[in-house]
């Protein structure tokens, strides 16, 4: 029976993030005009002043926690348990959904063809003549840093936390090395950071819930024949959210764990049959000249500075996304990884994940590309005259038996947001009560109340994608400061870990022995 105690809820989190996000449904729906304009000039703001510190920000926490993983501190247990709940392919599958299930539809489909169509600057710029640096492009805001900044070392630092030091599981806890138990008690810095991150996570949210609802609705216009109309999308986005608090009710070891298994396996079924009936060896070429000319040129696109129309538009509004998402996500995948090492964390999250990912990319992107090469206009075209979400269709129309390929990329597209909504409404529930174990009311709430900004942020202004980058971008700022600290603080604490569990003590008397 779970105490009292255990399950009292932060009513003034609750409160400020829950009054704030119904007091924007309301004005919202009351000004739309006004929410959009408010929300494209801070976006300007966001993407100008900060732009900078996020791309640095990621590329060192990339580096800082492979790092770790290759150092004396990768043997570290983390969760203060010595063997994990899950199996690998099942924790494995949790964490790729995360963040596979933002682009794995969307912007698979579309961001390589994007990117071949209208080269990326730091490249040359020009129409439709660099295939490597399009996929490369893609790689990089898909890939390494992106995984990284979700779940390595601000990970150590909240399981360390929660499991070593017994403090709830919150995003306030990433500051407790700084300033102690404190931060938990009317600490109105850690209200803060709690709150902000509450409202950046169904910001980002936004994104799958929003993109996917887009782009199920055109599918099904162009499937079927159903309007493709902006009420259309609210309703297939309320039906998502529906599914996801579903989901949410029956907690991570039920409806998160088998949907993600799930979702994972059918998505690999869905990549080998295109893989099979596609253009095999262009995808694989794709993939590999793809991740050489990545790894070749990381470092300047990691820090490109030149173009910044293009970098607020693409490489910002990614990491904005992924920054904003990261507390939470934080959160979930300290949640599943007990008994894990640093070294399993970091090599699934940074390498694993973002190779997984890109492979994806280069099954979904490299057919559009392949078609464009083929027949010019093909792919453009739609993508042109019907926006990102005609993008898929237009791709999955050439391949062999296209409709039943068309209909099973809107079924993974279904269950792919259907995951992360539910798992982002698991998190945020987690938060407020801070711990594992969240009233199943609450995680329906915050599932309900995902898409029902998502449908307001919908309405607000002409391009709906924009309105949704925009909103993603600009929640991102004041959580990229909490993520500041484990740069320095997740390497002490796996220092700390490394002493209790006896590891160095270890490697010093085995080096004593061998002398």
């Amino acid at each position: 029976m779970k105490s009292k105690k255990r399950q009292k809820l932060d009513w003034p989190v609750f409160i400020i993030s829950g009054g704030f996000l119904i007091g924007f449904i309301i004005l919202s729906f009351v000004n739309s005009g006004m929410v959009g304009t408010a929300i494209s000039t801070l976006f300007d703001l966001s993407a100008d002043v900060f732009g900078a510190y996020w791309q640095v920000l990621l590329l060192l926490n990339f580096f800082i926690g492979l790092g770790l993983a290759i150092s004396k501190y990768g043997k570290v247990r983390l969760g203060n348990m010595y063997k994990p709940k899950y199996s690998f392919f099942g924790w494995v599958s949790m964490i790729l959904i995360t963040l596979l299930a933002s682009g794995g539809v969307f912007w698979a489909a579309t961001e390589p063809i994007q990117h071949y169509m209208a080269t990326p600057p730091l490249f040359g710029g020009g129409e439709f003549n660099n295939i490597p640096a399009a996929f490369a492009q893609s790689f990089m805001h898909w890939g390494f840093s992106a995984w990284a900044i979700l779940g390595t070392l601000s990970t150590i630092v909240m399981m360390y936390v929660h499991y070593n030091k017994k403090l709830p599981l919150r995003p306030r806890g990433l500051l407790y090395p700084i300033f102690g138990e404190k931060i938990y008690h009317k600490s109105i810095i850690g209200t803060a950071a709690d709150v902000f991150s509450i409202i950046a996570t169904v910001a980002g949210t936004l994104g799958p819930l929003g993109f996917l609802g887009l782009q199920i609705s055109y599918g099904l216009n162009h499937l079927f024949g159903i309007p493709n109309t902006l009420t259309v999308s609210v309703i297939v986005v309320l039906l998502l959210s529906g599914i996801a608090a579903i989901s949410a009710g029956t907690g991570v070891d039920r409806g998160i764990y088998h949907l993600s298994n799930f979702n994972v396996i059918f998505t690999i079924f869905l990549a080998i049959v295109v893989l099979i009936i596609g253009p095999t060896m262009f995808i694989f070429d794709a993939f590999v000249g793809g991740t050489g000319f990545h790894i070749q040129n990381f470092f300047e696109m990691s820090l490109y500075r030149g173009d910044h129309d293009w970098l607020a538009w693409w490489t910002i509004f990614f990491w904005g996304w992924f920054i904003g998402y990261a507390p939470m996500l934080i959160v979930f995948i300290s949640r599943i990884s007990r008994g894990r090492t640093i070294r399993e964390l970091v090599i699934a999250v940074s390498l694993i994940a973002p190779i997984v990912t890109n492979f994806w990319f280069s099954i979904v992107g490299g057919t559009g590309v392949f078609f464009e090469t083929e027949n010019p206009g093909s792919v453009s075209g739609a993508l042109n005259e019907g926006g990102m979400p005609a993008a898929l269709m237009a791709i999955t129309d050439q391949l062999p038996a296209g409709t039943l390929i068309g209909l099973g990329f809107l079924f993974v597209a279904i269950v792919f947001v259907a995951t992360t909504a539910d798992t982002m409404a698991y998190t945020v529930a987690a938060t407020l009560t801070g711990n594992d174990h969240p009233d199943r009311w609450l995680r329906v709430f915050w599932a309900i109340i995902f898409g029902l900004t998502t449908v307001m942020i919908l309405n607000v202004g002409e391009d709906s994608i924009t309105s949704i980058q925009n909103s993603i971008v600009i929640t991102a700022v004041p959580v990229s400061l909490l993520l500041l600290p484990p740069l320095w603080n997740a390497p002490r604490i796996a220092k700390k870990m490394a002493l209790e569990q006896g590891l160095i003590w270890q490697r010093e008397m085995r080096k004593k022995v061998d002398k």
